[in-house]
């Protein structure tokens, strides 16, 4: 499709995605579920480093080490794996069992999300997921279950493998939200995610295009989980994208630009919040990595997971190399995890798809 994309381009963005969103992960994950006000207060102004986990987040340790990403970037990672795996060519039954043998053995299974956890735990019982999350006696599931943003923090392995192919992207990410996120809604968000990630590896990207791509992937997503899915009641994930874009044009600094996304468009754990957060701290900081990550940290609530995907576009963006080499070795150390050798054989995957 794009025969100027290099293998060595292709590496070098890759590895600075799944890096970005694990610091993003990672610094996000010691403010979980505080509020803007409580952390500056805590930290004097906003957090811009690794440090461990308080107690009152789900991130806890107890064991003084900075740096421990958490189940968004895990399963990041098993997406990686399967993708890999297949060359690409993932199933919604392959990811299905990939998720089970995830929920099975990872460390993080515990941090499973208010939608993963009922659907893993009953089809590894054996039984229906049928009756997850119906209202009162009838077959309809609660407009609830599948808008959470457990697909869209862990998808931008389903755009890494598709550089500058949205529609490609997107119909990959629905794939992966199917499992336990089968609604319009969850394929909008993480069609935006996934997109934005595609877009930003092409050699002449930029943070505009990158971001006509995730209000794209979102509009392609949406259509196709209407099609393929569940239609639930909600927000249009493209509409909050629109206004959390128009937000953070008004904001004069990161803070302010936090505190305007809040009020705007949100920052829980749903989807049609957590998403265009992200993509509007994407904009502010002009695709800065770093300055992802930090915006995510400090947002408040569902922080880990709005820095990981804020932090994974940009990385795909700007590279491994825009990373900060403390903050790559600090994650690197913490969780023993060899994200090159993950990038690089993603690279392959992705390359191949450029040359066909």
């Amino acid at each position: 499709m794009n025969n100027s994309i290099s293998l060595s381009l292709l590496k070098d963005r890759i590895l600075g995605s799944l890096l970005a969103a694990a610091i993003g992960d990672a610094m996000g994950s010691a403010t979980e579920q505080h509020q803007i006000d409580e952390i500056i207060a805590e930290h004097g102004g906003l957090l811009d480093h690794l440090i461990p986990p308080p107690i009152d987040t789900f991130s806890y340790r107890g064991d003084g080490v900075a740096g421990y990403f958490t189940d968004d970037t895990s399963q990041m990672i098993a997406l990686a794996e399967e993708l890999i795996a297949t060359q690409g060519k993932i199933t919604v039954k392959g990811w299905v069992n990939r998720l089970l043998d995830w929920a099975t053995h990872s460390f993080y299974r515990d941090q499973m999300g208010p939608t993963t956890r009922p659907l893993l735990e009953a089809i590894a019982r054996g039984e229906s997921i049928d009756h997850i999350g119906v209202v009162g006696k009838s077959n309809r599931k609660m407009t609830s279950m599948g808008v959470t943003n457990g697909a869209a923090m862990r998808v931008a392995p389903a755009g890494l493998i598709h550089p500058g192919d949205i529609e490609a992207a997107v119909q990959t990410a629905w794939v992966t939200c199917q499992p336990t996120h089968d609604t319009h809604i969850a394929a909008a968000g993480a069609g935006a995610i996934a997109a934005g990630c595609a877009a930003a590896l092409l050699p002449n990207a930029d943070v505009a295009k990158v971001l006509d791509a995730c209000l794209e992937g979102a509009k392609l997503g949406e259509a196709l989980g209407s099609q393929q899915g569940r239609r639930v009641a909600g927000p249009s994930v493209y509409r909050r994208i629109e206004i959390a874009l128009q937000e953070v044009q008004l904001a004069h600094s990161l803070e302010d630009a936090l505190r305007r996304l809040e009020a705007s468009v949100g920052n829980s754990v749903y989807m049609v919040e957590s998403v265009p957060a992200a993509i509007g701290i994407f904009a502010f900081t002009s695709g800065n990595a770093l300055q992802c990550a930090i915006g995510g940290t400090n947002i408040g609530n569902d922080t880990d997971t709005i820095a990981a995907m804020a932090a994974a576009l940009a990385g795909a963006l700007n590279g491994n190399q825009a990373l900060p080499a403390p903050l790559v070795e600090q994650v690197n150390q913490a969780n023993r995890v060899d994200f090159a050798v993950l990038a690089t054989q993603l690279a392959s995957v992705a390359f191949s798809n450029v040359c066909l």
